[in-house]
């Protein structure tokens, strides 16, 4: 009886520090200090999008002589860079960036959804229906992460454009998917895959069981509890990986080079956006103008999905 007194008084006094770090962590970010850090380090982050931003509505002339900081002394704006940029274009870009911008669209929302779909719903397996292998499966899941984009990009293009060959005898006949989006979906799909699973199961796992059990005493199924409960109370998760996969595949230019071949039909706009500033560097005003297009977008899903994704982060940090 003495051991289980001594035993609670134990686990009290435990909490209680933790408790007590916890609050002077708290203190410590929140104080004038901390908050004059995060400030200084905000906007020292903001500057260079804001120079970019400037460079792109100052005239060519104004690009070249001065840097962008000296504009407001004579103030000249205009949105003709953007009107080149995104409709006429510039040295080796014929037609404008508009083609390419839909391009990035149509790659980067379906190698979003797709592996954010499959992972939502293996994770879901993993955590909460009981079959054999499912430990080894997850860590064979965990295990793939380490393995390098760069080492199957070969292998996996050979795949798309003339299918899998042992000897003489085909196993995988040709699927000519070259031209297309496909194989930069399905590249961007099976190397988000391990990440995404595993990630999510670590949040799925942590939901109440008390809340599967009464679904399942209710008579719901898998398909139910998992499009009823889980999606729900895990959308602060999907929200924080959308964000990252959305901005790695907006931002790729390795992969899409690789598999989309660099053709007008399907290249995305980081193909393109390097060659408007010309073989000599002369049209700093274009490129200036195409980044900080290349940029508007990802700001916009970033600041559109900000509360979840912030949910996201604190998710588990506090239990009950």
């Amino acid at each position: 009886m003495s051991q289980r007194v001594i035993d609670v008084q134990t686990g009290r006094a435990r909490h209680g520090r933790a408790t007590a770090a916890t609050a002077n962590a708290r203190r410590s970010l929140s104080s004038p200090v901390a908050s004059m850090v995060v400030v200084a380090l905000t906007v020292l982050w903001t500057i260079p999008t804001f120079g970019l931003f400037v460079s792109s509505l100052r005239p060519a002339g104004r690009v070249a002589d001065s840097g962008w900081w000296t504009a407001f002394l004579h103030p000249s704006f205009t949105l003709a860079n953007y009107h080149t940029v995104l409709f006429q274009g510039g040295y080796g870009v014929s037609g404008g960036l508009m083609p390419y911008l839909v391009n990035s669209l149509a790659i980067s929302i379906p190698a979003t959804l797709f592996p954010l779909v499959i992972a939502s719903m293996a994770a879901y397996a993993l955590a909460w229906v009981q079959f054999k292998g499912s430990d080894v499966l997850f860590f064979v899941i965990f295990a793939l992460q380490v393995v390098p984009l760069q080492m199957a990009l070969i292998p996996l293009l050979q795949l798309f454009s003339d299918g899998a060959h042992i000897g003489g005898v085909t196993i995988i006949p040709s699927p000519h998917l070259g031209g297309t989006y496909i194989p930069v979906w399905a590249a961007h799909t099976m190397f988000a895959l391990p990440l995404a699973t595993f990630l999510l199961h670590n949040f799925i796992a942590r939901l109440p069981r008390e809340v599967m059990e009464a679904a399942v005493m209710d008579g719901a199924d898998h398909l139910k509890i998992f499009r009823t409960i889980v999606l729900p109370l895990a959308a602060p998760a999907l929200a924080s990986f959308a964000i990252f996969q959305f901005l790695w595949v907006w931002n790729d230019l390795l992969v899409a080079l690789t598999f989309a071949g660099g053709t007008p039909q399907v290249a995305p706009l980081t193909s393109r956006l390097a060659q408007l500033a010309g073989g000599f560097g002369s049209r700093w005003e274009l490129l200036t103008a195409g980044a900080f297009v290349s940029i508007v977008i990802p700001l916009a899903v970033f600041f559109s999905l900000q509360r979840y994704f912030v949910r996201g982060l604190v998710s588990g940090s506090v239990k009950g």
